[in-house]
């Protein structure tokens, strides 16, 4: 399975992205940003970067596939004259998918909607996060705290050319599974997001250093991508709603890094989307 940051060129797909948002005018307030990281958070079957794609060509879709998902798991295909919707793939450097409104064949099961989702996430799952994350030198830890403290994440040493550096993430033990997974989400969140530094290993790029509102939400966000995504609630939808209650501009706020972070989460812990394509046929 290839990672979010192997889909495309990174700095194509930076470019593409900042001239697609600039042109559009989208994702300026505060309820713009929502509607977007809603949207991407139902489209469970696609990388968080493809699903923004998709938001920006169709912002009303519900449901959408490669043609051969359409015909394996639903025995349907795309009408003729169908326009097909651009997204990032590995082979590419473009896939198409279809909007279910541009295909035909039966009808769709009644939960469809939850057909992609993974399940809640079971305190049987936890060891298995937990060890991923130590393969990529993320040491988790937990600890005997109150309801108020969730966790954290600091740098053990720093990365050199040709070697990650090291991390240690604390997780609160007296939580139930869910909040703990949420709490792993976000706090490697601040990791990807570039919140500890640059890690050229880990694929974390450089930025200048947030401030603290801005990079908890974020975090935040990239939390509740990644808990959505899985068929989890959590906190961060409360956090969210407060931000948009402010009718804040997010000029400040970069959405590509919050959705190529939320990709980075889901690829370490094993939870990348799975939506299959079929090669493209040399000519």
């Amino acid at each position: 399975m290839a990672t979010q940051t192997e889909l495309f060129d990174e700095e194509v797909a930076r470019s593409l992205l900042d001239q697609l948002i600039d042109d559009s005018r989208l994702y300026k307030s505060s309820k713009d940003y929502m509607e977007v990281l809603e949207f991407t958070a139902r489209l469970r079957n696609f990388a968080p970067f493809n699903a923004m794609l998709l938001h920006m060509q169709k912002p009303g879709l519900t449901y959408a596939a490669s043609a051969h998902d359409w015909a394996g798991l639903f025995q349907r295909k795309p009408k003729e004259r169908a326009r097909p919707l651009l997204i990032l793939w590995p082979f590419g450097p473009v896939a198409l998918v279809y909007d279910v409104q541009d295909t035909e064949g039966p009808p769709l099961p009644q939960d469809v909607d939850t057909f992609f989702a993974r399940g809640a996430i079971t305190a049987e799952r936890i060891p298995a996060f937990i060890a991923l994350m130590k393969a990529k030198h993320i040491e988790c830890l937990a600890f005997d705290g109150g309801d108020a403290s969730a966790g954290a994440i600091r740098l053990l040493t720093r990365p050199v050319e040709k070697k990650a550096g090291t991390y240690r993430m604390h997780v609160n033990r007296n939580h139930a599974a869910a909040a703990q997974f949420v709490t792993i989400a976000h706090e490697l969140a601040h990791l990807f997001l570039g919140h500890l530094g640059s890690d050229k290993i880990l694929n974390i790029p450089h930025r200048p250093r947030p401030e603290h509102a801005q990079a908890e939400l974020e975090a935040e966000s990239v939390a509740y991508l990644v808990a959505q995504r899985n068929g989890l609630e959590s906190k961060s939808q409360t956090y969210l709603a407060n931000f948009v209650s402010q009718h804040i501009t997010i000029d400040a706020l970069d959405l590509y890094q919050v959705m190529r972070a939320a990709g980075q989460v889901e690829a370490l812990l094993g939870l990348s989307s799975h939506t299959r394509y079929e090669r493209p046929i040399p000519r």
